[in-house]
This record gives structure tokens, sequence and C-alpha cells, in this order.
């Protein structure tokens, strides 16, 4: 009995080495630079959450019930809200993260006009310089490119420059807002021409095909998309891994966070893949 319990301590014991209560084991495998950072995702979170606020007094202030932790001290440059759309981005600057920071709302779930965009699920020929064969799907690629947000972003963008100077950019979103994201980081470094672009994404659709995939990770290597275990959106639109250039497939890299149970002990796991962007032995 008593060398068991020596057995559970140096477990214990190691597994305090490795990781804290709030995070565990960092796996990585065939990962290149750039590597992830999970500061800087716990950071970026924030104002994924932060753009869902309605009150755009508070939201264009930073007073809002999610303006405050790490993200506090924010200065937002433009607000961005397409009504008949339903769709809603900030700019701003973060002088902590010396960064331009480009936030995008997620599916409102009262919103029609964002489930009309979720679901419109039809491919939309994708005719980028360099992309051949590149098909995206078409409600996401509109909601970013085809309304007044995508005027907004780059005039946001444009105007923190002139005051900040040329900054780095980082884009994020969560759900639909993380699919906006992708394609405003595509369209920031190949269309206007920025430097230094980062894209992190929480729970992200597909948004295109495999030869769109490809091409994206190429252009804007900075990208992380962050999934857990328990959400299904990350796996939609379908994906047929017989017919890849046909359906949809996600882009490199996947941070894949799921908890590893050890009797009483959680320990939050990150589990890093950039094969494919579809690897089995992440979230999918």
């Amino acid at each position: 009995m008593e060398r068991r319990w020596w057995m559970l301590l140096m477990i214990i014991m190691c597994l305090s080495f490795v990781g804290s209560s709030a995070r565990g084991l960092e796996i990585m495998h065939k990962v290149h630079s750039p590597l992830y950072n999970h500061t800087l995702a716990t950071i970026l979170v924030e104002y994924a959450s932060a753009v869902y606020i309605s009150d755009l007094t508070d939201l264009f202030t930073w007073t809002c019930s999610r303006c405050d932790g790490l993200t506090k001290g924010f200065e937002v440059v433009e607000i961005i809200v397409d009504v008949q759309n339903c769709l809603q981005a900030f700019v701003g600057v973060a002088d902590d993260l010396d960064a331009i920071v480009i936030a995008f709302r997620g599916t409102q779930e009262t919103s029609i006009q964002n489930w009309i965009e979720d679901l419109f699920w039809k491919q939309l020929d994708f005719d980028y310089p360099g992309c051949t064969d590149g098909k995206v799907h078409h409600g996401f690629f509109n909601a970013y490119n085809n309304t007044v947000v995508r005027s907004g972003i780059l005039d946001g963008v444009s105007r923190a420059r002139e005051i900040y100077g040329d900054l780095k950019i980082m884009v994020t979103g969560h759900s639909m807002g993380g699919a906006m994201a992708a394609f405003c980081g595509l369209d920031l470094e190949l269309i206007y021409g920025s430097e230094n672009v980062q894209v992190m994404t929480f729970g992200q659709p597909r948004i295109g095909n495999a030869a769109f995939a490809s091409y994206y990770i190429s252009v804007v290597p900075n990208t992380f998309r962050v999934t857990h275990e328990h959400d299904m959106v990350p796996h939609l639109p379908p994906y047929y891994q017989f017919f890849p250039q046909k359906t949809y497939h996600h882009f490199p890299r996947e941070v894949w966070v799921y908890n590893l149970g050890l009797g009483f002990l959680i320990y939050e796991v990150e589990k890093i893949c950039d094969d494919s962007g579809e690897d089995p032995d992440c979230s999918r």
C-alpha cells in the first residue's frame, strides 16, 4: 500500500513539473515556425468575446463587461456594424501587443441573416492571383467581401497606421467570425499589401476546398485555428476525404484543446497539428 502511494506521489510531481492546473501537456509534432503562443491565444480570445457586446458606446470606450482583464487599455479606432446583414467587427490598437487588433463577431443565434450565411454552403470560384481551382464558402466569403465590413476594416486599419505607425496586425474571431477573420487576414496580406499579419481563430468552420486551403497557408503562414473537443462548428461544412478538391477542407495549423482526466486531476492539453488541416488525430 505504501509503495502505491509513493507511485501516485511521483506521478503528481511529474505532472506538476510539466504543467499547471490551468494548462497541461503541450504536445507538438512537425511544427515549424511560427510557433503557437498560448499566452497570445488567451488574450485574443478575450477580444473575440468582447466583439459580441451590443452596447456600442461601451464597446467604443472599452468600458464594457468584457473589456477588461488581458485587454485592458485597448483603444478602439473603428466599429463596423452592418445592420442589414447582422454583422459586427472592430479595429483597434493594443499597446501591450504593439499591434492592430481586428475582431469579428460570430453568428447571432436570433439572426436569420447569419444563419443564411452559415448555411449557404454553395462553393464559389476563388480567382485570386496564384490560386488554381480554389473554391470557397459562398456565405462566409460574401459576408466579408460584399458587405460594408471590408471597407470599414480597411479604413480602420489605414487610420490606425496613420496614427500609430506601421504596426503588425492580428485578426481574430469566433465561429462565423473566425471564418470572416480568415478571409480578412488573406485580404490584408494579399490585397491590402500588409506585412506581418497573424490570424488566430476560435471554433472556425471550414471555408474552402483543398486547393484554397493549400493556397491560404502559403500566403498567410502565421495562422492558427483553435478548436476544442465539444464544438461541432469546426466540422462544418462536411469534409469527405475521398473528394478533397470537391468538398470543404481545413487549412493548417490546428490547435486542439481538450481535457485529459487522470482520476481526480484534470489537465488541459493542447495538441498542435499542421500536416494537412484534416489530421484525424486532432479534433476530427
